[in-house]
């Protein structure tokens, strides 16, 4: 079958209907590129990962609801794309290719879809997130929070402290800032966790 395709296309390219060919050629491409950046997009909308399967509706939705990511003065709100996946182009793509485990324990191992098995599930979950966090120096919080764009003056003198000797004991983000949206679970938290350094500078990068 592919032989008799392949030189039907040879054929079709060594007459007059070469351009007949490069255009649909081309225009096969502008869709499948166009599907491929409407999934991107649709994949990482609050709705389909916050209310799209069970597993999230009933809980992280719901731990997430009125926590400072979603309701605050500002009403500057972070959603669940904004902390859990990568904004620049090969962390994400790669992100999504990961994603399909959840589609696998969505639809064949049914890992974490009643409460009881979510929260029996719970450390080992966070514990994997904040190890990537902490992999890639909290990449996706400083999307949003730019430090060299705080302002310690407009900060506690608690937070300056703290900050400082984050930065002197070469901490991140999530070092600290953790069950922000989620609640946390039993047991270590990411201060504990032994994460390579090596690898930081060029996490961080992609």
């Amino acid at each position: 079958m592919p032989k008799r395709v392949i030189a039907k296309v040879r054929r079709m390219v060594s007459r007059k209907r070469a351009i007949v060919v490069l255009f649909v050629g081309f225009a096969m491409g502008i869709v499948g590129l166009s599907l491929f950046g409407t999934s991107m997009i649709y994949t990482g909308t609050e709705a389909f990962c916050a209310t799209n399967c069970h597993e999230m509706a009933d809980n992280n939705t719901l731990e997430y609801r009125d926590t400072i990511h979603d309701k605050n003065r500002t009403g500057v709100r972070a959603i669940c794309s904004d902390c859990h996946v990568p904004h620049s182009p090969v962390p994400l793509y790669i992100a999504k290719m990961g994603a399909l485990n959840d589609l696998w324990s969505h639809h064949v191992t049914h890992a974490v879809d009643t409460k009881e098995k979510f929260n029996a599930a719970r450390p080992m979950m966070a514990t994997r997130v904040w190890t990537y966090m902490k992999g890639n120096d909290s990449r996706e919080c400083r999307f949003c929070h730019n430090e060299a764009k705080m302002d310690p003056t407009k900060q506690t003198p608690v937070a300056q402290a703290r900050h400082a000797k984050a930065k002197r004991e070469k901490m991140t983000c999530i070092d600290c800032h953790y069950g922000i949206a989620h609640t946390v679970p039993e047991g270590p938290g990411p201060q504990e966790i032994e994460v390579d350094k090596s690898f930081i500078p060029r996490s961080a990068i992609f």
